[in-house]
């Protein structure tokens, strides 16, 4: 897998309704020890402007949609997530930036990892020196 790539999620469902079940070590490639969302930015609003030094993580926006920018420090691509049945996985070393969010957007993220702020490159320049060591 390429250090950040969409996957597609198995959607069960009938009449009632629809159900996606995300499972550490079988749809989700990692152990997940960490889940946040984020909800109620406004579309003008960009976040993240962060790499991390170990964590990996999946991006899924289970309500709306939003753009993902990912950049490896040599290409950058803007990536729109708009299906609750596909994620975004974000390895290390992957300088991301979240914007044009939706009104409704809900954008759920799984971490393999607890909060660590010594794992965060929050200056792009240092992701690069990181990046190209």
């Amino acid at each position: 897998m390429a250090r950040y790539d969409i996957i597609e999620f198995s959607t069960i469902g009938d009449d009632r309704g629809s159900l996606i079940a995300l499972e550490a070590e079988n749809n989700v490639p990692f152990e997940i020890k960490r889940v946040y969302y984020i909800f109620k930015t406004q579309p003008d609003v960009r976040r993240g402007f962060h790499a991390h030094k170990k964590l990996k993580q999946l991006l899924v926006c289970v309500k709306g949609s939003c753009t993902v920018l990912v950049d490896d420090g040599s290409k950058k691509e803007n990536i729109i997530l708009k299906a609750e049945n596909k994620g975004l996985i974000i390895e290390d070393l992957i300088w991301h930036e979240m914007f044009n969010f939706s009104d409704d957007c809900v954008l759920m993220v799984l971490a393999d990892d607890y909060y660590d702020e010594s794992d965060y490159i929050r200056n792009y320049d240092n992701f690069l020196k990181e990046v190209n060591k």
